[in-house]
């Protein structure tokens, strides 16, 4: 009964096998090998930007602060909300990585910034005051870090506002595959066509070894990119094992395969803790309420997941979070279900 995250789980046979592949003989290094060109390819395809940069790093957080930097000033602020995972989990990455932007909190329910919001924040945002920052890009992140999904029609409320104000945008997908198979949408929907400059499209978290993609739909922004990710230190040279991944994890949809069940094994667990919810779900995330008596069960049962600090835990209940994977099983949801219906 494992939930404490997707990032922990392990490999699919299919990206394994991949590597095992490209360990075979000799390939140019730094990004210059035949899968990454294969990877691009794909990529252009799938988003249907025939002319994006596509560049891999091994984390989310330095493809989150790399994308950021390429995007906003160090004088400028990013718009980002309250419990953005580039506000709360990233060590002052964004802030490093820019060279000293500052991260601007928009306030807003289930973890999404509220349209209102962010027109209100942006209107007072000092533009042309040289005593202020200046605005310098919206930071989104699908699924948002309480688990739910933004709509298409959220992201172009938010997107259209950042454009009326001349800022562009950057999307966290961390989790974009889940986001996407639970908005049944395409890629191109949920990124360019709604408004998104640059995409951090993550692998890790549904099933890959380590790595992320960045898609720059911009082409004027792609060299100031492929910059900034050698002077941070994240080219890598071995690249194939990187290009290997993706291209595993693309090939055939398994991405999109891997974020279905993921998705799936949620709504399961979902159905079996009604009424205990604290946010709508959106993909493959869980925050519920549960009596400190049945938490107590499921740590005895040794059961994985984490507190949610965000949220009141007391000597009656706790708020945690749940999460599924692609290897999550229906047997593990039930067993975790069964222990809560006991208790």
């Amino acid at each position: 009964m494992y939930f404490a995250s997707d990032n922990t789980s392990g490999i699919p046979a299919t990206i394994m096998d991949a590597m095992v592949r490209a360990n075979h003989g000799y390939a140019s290094g730094y990004g210059t090998d035949a899968l990454m060109d294969k990877v691009r390819a794909r990529i252009r395809t799938l988003f249907e930007a025939p002319e994006a940069e596509v560049l891999l790093v091994t984390t989310g957080t330095a493809a989150n602060a790399l994308a950021l930097a390429t995007v906003c000033p160090p004088w400028g602020a990013v718009y980002c909300h309250t419990l953005a995972h580039i506000e709360v989990d990233e060590c002052g990455a964004p802030e490093f990585y820019t060279g000293g932007a500052k991260l601007v909190q928009v306030s807003g329910t289930e973890g999404k910034i509220n349209p209102d919001a962010l027109a209100d924040t942006l209107t007072r945002a000092g533009r042309g005051v040289v005593h202020n920052v200046q605005p310098g890009c919206l930071s989104l992140t699908n699924l948002t870090e309480c688990g739910t999904c933004y709509s298409l029609a959220e992201i172009h409320a938010l997107t259209d506002i950042a454009c009326a104000h001349g800022l562009p945008v950057h999307l966290d997908g961390a989790r974009f595959a889940n986001a996407l198979v639970a908005e049944g949408c395409t890629p191109a929907d949920m990124t360019w066509r709604a408004g998104v400059d640059i995409l951090s499209l993550g692998g890790t978290k549904n099933g890959c070894i380590g790595v992320e993609a960045l898609v720059i739909f911009d082409p004027a922004r792609a060299w100031e990119m492929q910059l900034r990710r050698k002077r941070a230190g994240h080219l890598w040279s071995k690249h194939r094992f990187l290009s290997a991944q993706m291209a595993a994890w693309l090939e055939d949809d398994l991405w999109l395969d891997l974020a279905r069940h993921a998705n799936a094994m949620a709504a399961r667990l979902e159905a079996g803790l009604q009424g205990r919810l604290m946010f709508t779900r959106g993909g493959n995330m869980l925050f519920a309420t549960l009596p400190r008596a049945t938490h107590e069960a499921l740590q005895k049962a040794e059961a994985q997941y984490f507190l949610w600090p965000d949220h009141q835990n007391d000597a009656d209940s706790v708020s945690v979070r749940l999460v599924t994977s692609w290897c999550t099983t229906e047997a593990e949801i039930d067993s975790f279900l069964a222990i809560v219906g006991q208790a």
